[in-house]
């Protein structure tokens, strides 16, 4: 017999107008989204619906948008329960709720207080993150490593064989993807976050 696992995600899933569908085909998914607008003192939804783009890539507002929506995909959701959760970063906390472990009102405020603090660390220190697509560990190693003199730059995320993260300073990142793309990868795309996660 299988079993369904929730594979929640983190920070660089979100775009305008996420749940907004939801939200107007679904009484519960509007319940929810209002419940989180209440609890948090500003309307989340009128973000994650309408953006602006700008706006919703604000780490106080990517992450409880981000938590928000998954939380109400796994209340719509009409197959099995999950036998298992889990959450990639931030993911971890929707992860925790679905589970049980954590309320979803402590979720949400402990979401939107962690954005708010690795946003200010974001302020503090500028960072970026990027993903790089077919090179291998060691080759994205050696890449960042020629890439740290113009700024500290490491391997943050392995996702997949072949798919890797880099996080650090902002020229750092933006070295390490001019070398990577020279040295052969499928894909370099910087993530639209605001700070350099996992470093």
């Amino acid at each position: 017999m299988s079993k369904t696992a929730f594979l929640f995600p983190g920070q660089g899933s979100q775009y305008v107008g996420m749940g907004k569908d939801l939200y107007e085909q679904d009484a519960r998914a509007r319940t929810i989204f209002e419940q989180a607008d209440a609890i948090i003192g500003f309307p989340l939804s009128g973000i994650c619906f309408e953006g602006p783009e700008e706006e919703l890539r604000q780490t106080k507002n990517t992450q409880p948008a981000i938590f928000l929506h998954s939380i109400v995909l796994s209340t719509l959701y009409r197959g099995e329960p999950a036998a298992m959760a889990a959450g990639h970063s931030l993911g971890e906390y929707s992860a925790l709720v679905y589970a049980g472990a954590l309320a979803f009102e402590d979720g949400l405020r402990l979401v939107r207080l962690r954005g708010e603090l690795m946003q200010q660390a974001g302020i503090e220190q500028p960072g970026t993150m990027a993903a790089v697509v077919g090179l291998d560990a060691g080759t994205v190693g050696e890449v960042c490593c020629e890439a740290w003199p113009v700024g500290m730059v490491q391997a943050a995320n392995f996702n997949s064989p072949g798919q890797i993260v880099i996080s650090g300073a902002v020229a750092g990142v933006r070295k390490a993807m001019e070398l990577a793309k020279a040295r052969g990868a499928k894909m370099v795309k910087e993530l639209p976050v605001s700070g350099a996660f996992h470093s």
